[in-house]
């Protein structure tokens, strides 16, 4: 074969050395066979007793399926036990029916001679006709046919029967003993499961040997030698000598039909040569990366093949303080979610940049002025939405750490942005999933319905122990720790906050899990590291299960539960909102806080606030516990069970939302207009709670303080307005501290009474 004139090799220095050491002997040949069994690039042996070659369909080898096939499909069960293990070309031809003959078939089951007498004859009906045939005897001499499976008669003037002659004059007249040594070779592996490497140039064939020995080594693709053969097919028409020579996209776009109808071989190219890219920069780490404007994150100490794209942002002189800020962030130990954030930001603010309306051109432009303008853009694009907030102070933080680390002294010292630039955050609605349907959820008919039993304990975990996704998907195999009673707990490691944490669990979580370790033993006898190994692609083990593989199996799940919310609509939502649901229980169910954040792993109180809200329910029975007095200290009662009961609550609770008071709450149907306003401490519908005691401690000192001063300075009125409020003060402190007292006293107290 003829190849096209070569491109220039890639120029990686010291790239074919590092091929020469990295390839291992088995994986240097020229033609590449593997065992039928092999983990990737067999699979399992054919379902004949006794054949022994790789099974690719049906649980059966190629000459076998095509055999079945051409049986018209019959019972696979039974087709199995009955047919021979023999392969095609060992298997004996047919012999001419006519008595004593020994000649292959030519037509109608009869040699040429044979069969030219029978039609001669009129085709008479075949079976009576052979019966009056005179049987043939054995000439002097008869050589056998050289094909030792072979017992025919060979034809005249070659050294094979009729089948094996027409065959051997096909392959072109061969050397007839190199042609029949094929026939007796018994290697299981046909020339459709070998690796033929030969018409490669030599780094290249370098270069596919190491991919095929990392895939080799990973053990978590197949690659089936087909598929192997149809890329090198392809590199050999190519005119490059290595797979640098071109970068990725241009690989991608090169080979086979367009992706994802020819994703195996593709794919399989692809992986070659990001194995090899990896290979060539080894030793670089961020001497090769930071000077890229793709990141390759795995080349940085990061699991998978993350990237990080600073080629979106066109301006040299903001790209190399933006590189260096990232690069900063990731050596803190932040994760590379933040440093995908920070450089967003930044790409934000450089198209804001670039605009033909602002057309700045370099740091030294980046005043106060541009960034009010640029707030103004950022409002009008992305007002309300979480970004808004997060893209504004990552930008400050990148200007903060230009003039920390003097980066570049160009900077304006009015480029700074300042906490009031930052828009109000609403406060994000509890994300706790309501209790009709967790009902659903939880439901042991549900729960049944999942058709993998390790999907259905991680949503357990989830559920129970609130850990996120990630953190569930990666526990340990050896992830349940017993303290001094014998009481079981989950430990896991918090990834967001990384530390290990430990979360107690129930006796069916804790023998659950003890199911899920013998399942992994069944699959997988020689070990695996984690409780949920990924179920495909995995051949040994190594993998966890994903996150993306977990989330569309339980949004299939969701579809057969047929899971609804209290409108009859379908429920959608995300793992994350189990965890949102287990701290709002807890909080629900009176357990403190302080608990809470504890077992949700929090590192302060305010994030538990978040995630744990109260629910309506919760915060109804507070109110109606607490004691109540208005502004001339007397009781107010409300009856839970009244028949006012649900419309005073609303009425509490829209008093609550628009009439908010830092030292108690508004009384007054919202339908009616306040004649107190700003004056609630002599309003006859106000009414507080002990919670509030703090702040009417605090406003009776000030009020005393004014009276004091309005009496020195002669302002009767003044004194007067505040004296009345003095009173209500006094009144309201006495009443609730009262309310304290009798809690002191305790119940014998309310037993003696």
């Amino acid at each position: 074969m003829t190849r096209p004139a070569a491109l220039p090799a890639s120029d990686r220095p010291g790239l074919l050395a590092k091929l020469m050491a990295a390839v291992r002997p088995e994986f240097r040949a020229d033609e590449l066979v593997f065992d039928a069994a092999d983990p990737v690039f067999g699979g399992q042996v054919c379902r004949v007793k006794g054949c022994g070659r790789t099974s690719r369909g049906h649980g059966l080898c190629q000459g076998h399926r095509n055999r079945w096939a051409k049986q018209g499909r019959p019972d696979l069960e039974t087709f199995v036990a009955t047919t021979g293990p023999r392969w095609r070309k060992h298997a004996p031809l047919m012999c001419c029916l006519a008595s004593g003959c020994g000649r292959g078939v030519a037509r109608q089951g009869m040699c040429t001679r044979h069969a030219a007498a029978w039609e001669s004859a009129g085709q008479p009906p075949r079976e009576p006709w052979l019966a009056g045939v005179p049987a043939t005897s054995t000439p002097p001499g008869q050589p056998i046919c050289m094909i030792g499976a072979c017992r025919l008669w060979s034809e005249r003037g070659i050294a094979f029967c009729r089948g094996h002659g027409n065959t051997w004059k096909a392959n072109g007249y061969p050397e007839p003993e190199a042609f029949a040594a094929g026939y007796a070779d018994n290697d299981p592996v046909p020339g459709h499961e070998r690796i033929h490497l030969h018409d490669l140039p030599a780094q290249l064939k370098l270069e596919i040997q190491y991919a095929l020995q990392c895939r080799w080594d990973e053990r978590t693709v197949k690659a089936q030698p087909m598929v192997v053969m149809q890329v090198v097919r392809f590199l050999t028409d190519c005119p490059e000598s290595s797979l640098l020579d071109r970068p990725e996209d241009q690989w991608r776009t090169r080979i086979g039909r367009p992706a994802p109808k020819d994703s195996n071989r593709r794919a399989l190219l692809i992986y070659a040569r990001r194995k090899l890219e990896d290979l060539a920069d080894a030793d670089g780490g961020w001497e090769i990366e930071y000077g890229r404007d793709v990141w390759r994150m795995h080349n940085l100490g990061f699991q998978g093949r993350a990237t990080l794209r600073f080629d979106r942002i066109p301006q040299p002189w903001l790209k190399e303080p933006a590189k260096r800020w990232v690069r900063w962030r990731i050596s803190t130990g932040l994760c590379l979610d933040a440093g995908r954030r920070a450089v967003r930001a930044i790409e934000r603010f450089a198209i804001f940049l670039g605009a033909p309306a602002v057309d700045v051109d370099r740091l030294a432009e980046v005043n106060r002025p541009l960034l009010e303008r640029y707030l103004a853009d950022l409002h009008a694009e992305m007002a309300g939405s979480h970004r808004h907030g997060s893209d504004i102070g990552l930008l400050n933080s990148f200007f903060t750490a230009i003039r920390q680390h003097g980066w570049d002294d160009t900077l304006p010292p009015t480029a700074m942005l300042f906490p009031e630039d930052m828009p109000k955050r609403a406060e994000r609605p509890p994300r706790a999933l309501a209790e009709h349907v967790m009902a659903q959820v939880e439901h042991p008919d549900n729960l049944e319905r999942w058709s993998n039993p390790a999907y259905r304990l991680i949503t357990l975990i989830l559920i129970r122990c609130g850990l996120r996704i990630s953190d569930a998907l990666r526990l340990d195999r050896d992830c349940i720790t017993l303290d001094a009673d014998g009481a079981p707990y989950l430990r896991y490691f918090n990834h967001k906050m990384k530390r290990e944490a430990l979360v107690p669990i129930d006796e069916q979580l804790h023998e659950l899990i003890g199911r899920q370790h013998k399942q992994i033993q069944e699959r997988w006898p020689d070990g695996t590291p984690w409780l949920f190994p990924r179920p495909t692609k995995n051949l040994d083990g190594q993998a966890p299960t994903s996150s993306s593989t977990y989330r569309m199996a339980l949004y299939r799940w969701l579809e057969r539960c047929d899971v609804q919310d209290e409108h009859g609509q379908s429920v959608h939502f995300t793992p994350h909102q189990w965890r949102h649901t287990l701290g709002t229980r807890m909080i629900n169910r009176d357990v403190p806080q302080e608990v809470v954040r504890r077992i949700l792993d929090h590192d302060s109180a305010e994030m538990t606030g978040h995630y744990a809200r109260l629910h309506d329910t919760t915060v109804r029975r507070h109110w109606e516990q607490a004691r109540k007095v208005n502004i001339t200290g007397q009781a107010v009662t409300l009856d839970p069970s009244g028949p006012l009961a649900e419309a005073a609550w609303a009425k509490q609770r829209l008093g609550r939302v628009t009439q908010a008071l830092p030292n108690g709450y508004c009384g007054l149907p919202v339908q009616k207009t306040c004649p107190h306003a700003n004056a609630c401490l002599t309003c006859p519908m106000f009414v507080t709670t002990p919670e509030f005691m703090p702040q009417h401690q605090q406003h009776r000192e000030q009020i005393v303080q004014i009276i004091s001063a309005a009496e020195a300075r002669g302002q009767t009125r003044l004194a007067e307005m505040n004296q009345q409020v003095l009173t209500n003060l006094d009144n309201i402190i006495t009443g609730l501290q009262t309310d304290d007292d009798r809690d002191d006293e305790g119940p014998e107290a309310a037993d003696a009474g």
